[in-house]
């Protein structure tokens, strides 16, 4: 009886889980495509280097970073994946939000300095996990993801010429 009670309350704390990872997926995905409209007027490069006509403007490095965790829910599912092969959607939904999170708090810091324009834009990545025990990687899955970029001052942005 004691085990069956054991296996109803996992069961219950992993649909709680998977309910509150749902909602707090959606409400972030929806504050990200509102920032995203908000700032769309914010361009962003990966070239290297920006072109000749903004030479001797003001630049400056502009950054962004978050740590995404997954819930236990999905960790779960991951794990069972692994065993199967195949996607691991669970984690490209994270990972997904934070690539797009950091580029938005990089935006947000060009848009403090007055910036209307970001260069060699990269985006990093860092796994993050607790070792419980041996030598294998356990616990919480955590990422750190982290946008930096060249931000081109607003004040003398060249006009472009119509053809």
């Amino acid at each position: 009886m004691e085990d069956l009670i054991a296996v109803g309350v996992t069961v219950v704390l992993l649909v709680v889980a998977y309910f509150f990872g749902v909602i707090g997926e959606k409400k972030h995905y929806s504050s990200i495509r509102a920032r995203e409209a908000e700032l769309s007027g914010i361009l962003i490069f990966n070239e290297k280097m920006p072109p000749a006509l903004y030479a001797g403007h003001e630049f400056a490095l502009v950054s962004g970073s978050v740590v995404m965790s997954s819930d236990y829910f999905r960790q779960m599912i991951a794990a069972l994946k692994k065993l199967f092969g195949g996607r691991l959607t669970s984690f490209e939904s994270m990972m997904d939000r934070g690539r797009r999170e950091a580029i938005l708090r990089m935006k947000e810091e060009a848009v403090r300095i007055g910036a209307k324009v970001i260069f060699n834009v990269r985006l990093e990545t860092c796994m993050l996990t607790k070792n419980q025990g041996g030598g294998g990687q356990q616990g919480l899955a955590c990422a750190e993801l982290f946008a930096y970029g060249t931000a081109l001052r607003a004040r003398d942005l060249p006009q472009r010429k119509s053809a």
